[in-house]
């Protein structure tokens, strides 16, 4: 041991270690001990004398280590130069990259290093299976290569503890530091040389599957050097510690088309649509890169593709090309298996695999959570788990197909909660007992039912109910008819479409569901009669009531025969039919069946009956429409007091009525107190019924009309204005009602005599 310098005796023991890689390795190791001066301004020459008795020295100084303290006693460790490394190394394989290799700006941004930067914190690019996670690492650290950049690359396949282990065992030993150690002393070797060294270093730690995998493993934060890690997982545990967790997305849509494209360069004929496909795939990189070549391979065109990927009997594997592209180790219908079954193995086990089963029959862009949590599912889960599944135990399966980037879980929008990428819901499809599946179907429809509000007040809600019932409609149809009838969460996607203000979806959705039903129930089943009626229905609020009229009357001769005179739904067609028929320019007419069909609903329904006061309304109206006007007030006032006291003050039929009343006193003669009684009725609207109700709109409408008459043409060409922007806003340019909107707008406009104002009306 060398010499004790000539300090004065000390309380700090410096501890220094020297290890010299000349062949063969040496390990010296030296202790100084000071007092007054710094372990900097220390400096020690350690001579050794090697087998072929070659003496050589280390400064201790200026040596590359790392200082690690213990209490008052501080061990440094050194490096010497390691004499036979050619310098730059590279260890491990790094993957070749893709062919056409599409430039995404994450690889700039995120990945290269800042020019003020000091220590480069870990970069992990998290993301779902297929994304392209290694071939950004790969290009990353090929540019870095490529310009001189790093003086040692460590490409270091994760899956496993043990891969990583040997990837720094043999880093460790290319660069001459192992001192013939294995394992895990080793890998430490390797970390201490990296924490120390001043050589440009890169560490790649590639598709690493389990963050515990690298507990005191992750390479150290150090000027010189840089590591990215590449996960299927954005567990928390990933970040912090100097690393910082990156989300790699999918290609954008210019980019999938730039990368078709360029694949299909040479064969324009199959290039017929590319940005169809794009889309059908949902700009993912491995599906392109694989469909590319099969389409290459098999000589068909993207629009082939297009059909057969939409044939659900088909599955995704048979659409995989024979050799896999870009040395991809999993076909797209594989990609994800390996991260359901780590999601199914967490806690609550057993339930992550079946919950992403059922989001594959629904929406991808959205499920909201109140669906998943429904009793429904719960009782679906229970079932299939064979142990109790509570919301707790959903929303912790949840998260952890979030972790594993199966799917994306946003907590903070109960609407558009869970996100489940197309081709991950395709693959979890087809590889799902069809038993299994039918189960589900059945469950999420009377999840969706249960989910669906009486009363729509949020606009949002009903839009992503209805996508989710049409998705799991059109993906699993079968278990949605039975010899029952249709489902009724498809009568309720069809209502919510209506009553949104989509008046022209709703006939045209009926109208294709009316189809189904002839072809699966048969023309007299009740379920197919009363998708007719529906059709009718929103055929006449889309413009054409002599349609309507005609469709009723048909309708209600074959109700008659299937049903019988006295069924209510029965009575409902024949409510039906002489509304239709009074819009249609027959207001006497229309009163007159009503007033027939007032007496058959209370015989037959009782006079509290729903049905029975909304035929005292009509009666009312309509005989307020062929000429009674002074009467239909005093006719209502009583039916409104009804309603209040069997439906409550908020019901939309109590609503109507009190709209309705209001109407009739202003066509009395008190356009001032209709419009005071619109009013009030607006507030209560707005807060049943919210701003964006077609009912809300109406009434906007009637207030507007009203206070015109009541004498402030101006304030009602105000108003119109504002109600015109809404009404497009929410029910579009063709709809019956913002054509008539306008019109009114007009005419107040040119009745508040202001020339200029008149002009704008004629343009309106």
């Amino acid at each position: 041991m060398p010499a004790r310098p000539a300090f004065a005796p000390s309380i700090n023991a410096v501890t220094t270690s020297v290890t010299g890689s000349i062949n063969p390795t040496i390990h010296f190791s030296s202790t100084l001990v000071h007092n007054g001066p710094t372990a900097q301004q220390c400096r020690s020459r350690s001579a050794g004398v090697g087998p072929d008795r070659a003496a050589f020295h280390i400064d201790a100084a200026h040596g590359q280590g790392q200082q690690i303290g213990d209490r008052n006693t501080q061990h440094n460790h050194y490096y010497s130069p390691v004499a036979r490394t050619t310098w730059p190394l590279r260890v491990g394989v790094v993957p070749p990259l893709a062919d056409c290799l599409q430039d995404r700006c994450l690889e700039k941004e995120i990945l290269a290093a800042r020019p003020d930067a000091t220590t480069m914190p870990a970069r992990v690019l998290s993301g779902m299976g297929g994304v392209g996670k290694t071939q950004l690492a790969a290009a990353h650290a090929e540019r870095l290569w490529q310009q001189r950049s790093l003086d040692v690359l460590i490409w270091v396949p994760a899956r496993s503890r043990s891969g990583i282990v040997d990837s720094y065992t043999d880093a460790a030993g290319q660069l001459g530091i192992d001192e013939g150690l294995t394992g895990e002393r080793a890998a430490v070797r390797l970390l201490n040389w990296l924490a120390a060294t001043d050589k440009r270093w890169l560490v790649v730690l590639d598709d690493m599957a389990d963050p515990d995998d690298l507990r005191d493993l992750w390479p150290p934060q150090n000027p010189a050097g840089s590591t990215v890690a590449t996960t299927r997982s954005r567990d928390a545990a990933l970040t912090g510690a100097g690393r910082r967790l990156v989300q790699v997305g999918l290609f954008t849509s210019e980019q999938a088309r730039d990368y078709l494209a360029a694949r299909l360069a040479d064969r324009p004929a199959l290039a017929d649509d590319i940005d169809g496909l794009a889309a059908d795939l949902g700009y993912l990189p491995l599906a392109l890169a694989q469909a590319a070549v099969y389409l290459i391979n098999q000589e068909r065109p993207c629009s082939w593709y297009r059909s057969a990927l939409a044939d659900r009997s088909r599955h995704l594997s048979r659409l995989a090309p024979r050799r896999l592209p870009d040395q991809h180790r999993d076909t797209v219908a594989a990609a994800w298996s390996l991260s359901i079954e780590q999601a199914d193995c967490m806690e609550p086990i057993g339930v992550a695999q079946p919950l992403l089963q059922l989001a594959s029959l629904l929406d991808p862009d959205g499920i909201p959570a109140a669906v998943l949590t429904e009793p429904e599912v719960l009782a679906w889960l229970d079932t299939e788990t064979g142990t109790p599944v509570g919301a707790d135990e959903v929303h912790d399966a949840i998260r952890n197909l979030h972790l594993l980037n199966l799917a994306t879980h946003d907590p903070d929008s109960p609407t558009w909660s869970l996100r489940v990428h197309a081709l991950v819901q395709r693959a979890t499809h087809d590889q799902t007992p069809p038993e299994r599946l039918d189960t589900a179907t059945r469950a999420a429809a009377d999840a969706l039912k249960s989910a669906w509000p009486p009363i729509e007040t949020d606009p949002e809600l009903g839009q992503v109910l209805r996508a989710n019932t049409f998705r799991l409609h059109h993906i699993r149809p079968d278990p949605l008819w039975t010899d029952h009838g249709a489902h009724l969460v498809l009568f309720a996607a069809g209502r919510s479409l209506g009553e949104t203000g989509q008046v022209a979806e709703a006939a045209d959705y009926y109208l294709h569901l009316h189809t189904d039903a002839q072809r699966r129930l048969g023309p007299g089943h009740p379920d197919t009669l009363a998708v007719r009626a529906n059709l009718a229905y929103w055929r006449g609020e889309a413009g054409d009531a002599a349609g309507a009229a005609t469709s009723f009357e048909h309708l209600l001769a074959d109700t008659l025969r299937v049903l019988g005179p006295d069924h209510p739904h029965t009575l409902r067609i024949r409510a039906n039919l002489a509304r239709w028929r009074g819009e249609a320019g027959d207001p006497a007419g229309a009163a007159t069946v009503f007033e027939h069909l007032l007496a058959d609903s209370s015989r037959l329904l009782g006079p509290d009956d729903l049905d029975t006061l909304t035929a005292r309304a009509n009666l009312a109206w309509w005989r307020g429409m062929a000429g009674d006007r002074t009467g239909v007030a005093a006719a209502l006032e009583p039916v409104l007091a009804e309603m209040v006291r069997v439906l409550g003050p908020d019901h939309p039929d109590t609503l109507t009525t009190r709209h309705n009343l209001a109407y009739w006193r202003g066509e009395a003669g008190d356009p001032a107190g209709a419009a005071t009684a619109t009013e009030h009725l607006l507030a209560d609207r707005l807060r049943v019924l919210g701003p964006d109700h077609p009912q809300t709109l109406t009434t906007r409408h009637n207030l507007a009309e009203w206070r015109g008459e009541a004498g402030d043409p101006a304030d009602a060409a105000t108003a119109f204005e504002h109600l015109l922007a809404d009404t497009l806003r929410v029910l579009g340019p063709d709809h019956p009602d913002t054509l008539t909107t306008r019109a009114n707008l007009a005419r107040w406009r040119m009745r508040s005599r202001d020339p200029a104002v008149v002009r704008r009306g004629w343009h309106g």
